[in-house]
């Protein structure tokens, strides 16, 4: 029969148990605590345990916050308000300003090519597309911009978005914003790399112990197994494409009224606006109506 340890629960002990998880602590209880009883070495499994919990947690928060990822660029237009507001430029020349507007617009262009290699190089159901249904990819893609970063989208996203940032000539929004964004999309990376990690097994591990998470190493390129496909992007990056431009559109709006009081019409940026809703018309009317944009094998 073997030899039964009394527990011990010690002055210490009690004070993180008032940190402790109700549910956590309950779990220690029914099925750590009678293991404990038997063997006192299995007391380094309580840490596992807690890790799990915490992984489901950030697991779940990092589902939720993809499914309204879509509401960030209305965050980002409501912040923008008085940060351009409370912004001057009077200590900025003209010639700092014009350079720091074509940077912004470089910037976010470049997020745009890096979404579109991403998606025009990418087989039809790979690498965990998170929809309201849940995770889905029926096959791991590690090739092409996928063997230099493992989530090329989300750094294409930034590069969007911190140039229409940039564009508020605010540094500590651009700080802001950054932080704000690593937090958010933290959360959405680590969610779909552990779905990724439970149905791939060791390929995912592999891939992903070889491969930059956010950062490009252009050292580990492998070639794309499928070829560029231009109609794969223009299928799937036009709302992107006008929601970028928008973007510059509505600071440069704000910064033209703020300085003047006056909403000015006709501005260049008005004119892309009307250009690239224009073009979503076409190619929204091209993807629902005819099979032009559409390619087998594809999303």
């Amino acid at each position: 029969m073997p030899l039964k340890y009394q527990i011990a629960e010690t002055k210490t002990f009690e004070k993180a148990k008032k940190k402790i998880d109700k549910k956590l602590y309950l779990k220690i209880k029914i099925f750590v605590y009678p293991q404990l009883k038997e063997n006192p070495f299995y007391g380094s499994n309580i840490k596992k345990l807690k890790d799990k919990n915490v992984y489901e947690h950030i697991e779940k928060e990092g589902n939720y916050l993809f499914r309204h990822r879509g509401e960030i660029p209305v965050i980002l237009f409501v912040l923008a308000i008085p940060v351009v507001f409370f912004t001057t430029t009077e200590n900025i020349s003209e010639q700092w300003l014009n350079f720091i507007t074509w940077g912004a617009i470089f910037l976010s262009f470049l997020g745009f090519v890096i979404r579109a290699i991403a998606i025009a190089t990418t087989p039809k159901g790979t690498s965990g597309r998170n929809t309201k249904e849940g995770q889905v990819a029926e096959s791991l893609n590690t090739t092409g911009i996928y063997s230099v970063v493992r989530h090329p989208l989300y750094l294409g996203n930034y590069f969007m978005w911190i140039g229409i940032v940039i564009y508020t000539f605010n540094l500590s929004f651009v700080i802001i914003v950054t932080l704000a964004f690593w937090l958010y999309y933290e959360r959405i990376m680590f969610a779909e790399e552990r779905f990724l990690e439970r149905k791939f097994g060791d390929s995912y591990m592999n891939w992903a112990n070889r491969t930059s998470g956010f950062l490009p190493e252009f050292s580990s390129y492998v070639s794309n197994v499928v070829p560029f496909s231009f109609r794969s992007v223009l299928r799937r990056e036009y709302s992107g494409i006008l929601a970028t431009v928008v973007g510059f559109a509505f600071i440069d709006d704000l910064r033209r009224y703020f300085e003047t009081e006056e909403f000015i019409l006709y501005t260049p940026w008005h004119y892309a606006v009307m250009v690239s809703l224009v073009l979503v018309i076409i190619l929204r009317s091209l993807k629902h109506y005819t099979s032009v944009l559409q390619e087998e094998g594809r999303s």
